[in-house]
């Protein structure tokens, strides 16, 4: 089977703000538009985009607002809600592409996002949704280890893409550390001033409305209980984010979701497990009408 190709596509949200994105397979197919973590770009799916278009989907990765070749927020607003609210503009978009609504797949950051969009903001705007290791409720010595690590280098930056490397290895020691570091490039940039950072507005943790603000948590739980697409949750089995506990109390919420449990991954599960986790899309997918 030959590889899909890909193309790029620009988004407005908003008040005009531009989002980047990146397009596999045909638009007259139904569309899975693909919504990474905080802190990622639409580069952390692995062959998962590449996948669903050889299974005859409209596979769409795009850059949230601050991350990736994504614009800043001119207003600094990062707030979950505004995550949201262009996530809702990129599946009318897609809509109107396409002709019928996507399937949302987020993760982390992006799951947050999913829920408010379909849940609360425009429910019906999707047709399904996947929420990759997040719930209403988190664990918050999860949450500190994500956010410590991501804010350790934020502003100061790597000497090289081997010493990145490094810090990934020591935040990800369950991921064998690669000994070609050139792929971090997609996912950090190089400064000026010759040392490479993180490609993502710092903002959206240290500005005056990051990731966070506003106090969600009760949202989140109004959304799930809100929802009526079909959904899946896919959990990374060694996650210090989403427990078991965590994990039950969303299916308590929703007993008609799916779960799966994938091994062997931890809280990126499509970065640690990308086989596993294509495969549990792509199950998922096939149940859809």
């Amino acid at each position: 089977m030959t590889k899909a190709e890909s193309e790029l596509l620009e988004f407005k949200v908003g008040s005009g703000m531009t989002i980047a994105a990146q397009s596999w397979g045909s638009p007259t197919n139904r569309a899975v538009v693909l919504v990474h973590g905080g802190g990622q770009t639409r580069h952390s799916w692995g062959g998962t985009a590449e996948a669903l278009a050889d299974r005859g989907w409209f596979a769409v990765s795009y850059d949230q607002r601050g991350h990736g070749s994504s614009a800043r927020a001119e207003n600094r607003d990062y707030s979950t809600r505004r995550f949201a609210d262009d996530l809702v503009d990129v599946c009318v978009a897609l809509h109107e592409i396409t002709g019928s609504r996507p399937v949302i797949v987020g993760a982390s950051l992006g799951g947050l996002a999913s829920l408010l969009a379909e849940g609360l903001l425009s429910p019906g705007c999707s047709a399904a949704i996947v929420l990759v290791d997040i719930t209403p409720r988190m664990e918050k010595v999860g949450v500190d280890r994500i956010v410590g690590f991501m804010l350790d280098r934020a502003e100061s930056g790597f000497e090289s893409l081997d010493e990145a490397a490094d810090a990934i290895a020591t935040y990800q020691p369950h991921r064998p550390r690669p000994s070609n570091t050139s792929g971090l490039s997609k996912n950090l940039r190089l400064d000026p001033d010759g040392r490479w950072r993180w490609h993502w507005d710092p903002d959206i943790f240290l500005g005056p409305r990051p990731i966070g603000s506003g106090s969600l948590s009760g949202e989140f739980v109004k959304a799930t209980l809100a929802l009526t697409v079909p959904t899946l949750l896919v959990r990374g089995r060694m996650s210090d984010l989403v427990s078991e506990e965590t994990a039950q109390e969303f299916l308590n919420m929703r007993p008609d979701a799916k779960f799966v449990d994938v091994s062997g991954a931890g809280h990126m599960v499509a970065g640690d497990r990308n086989d596993l986790f294509t495969d549990a899309i792509v199950e998922f997918l096939d149940t859809l009408p």
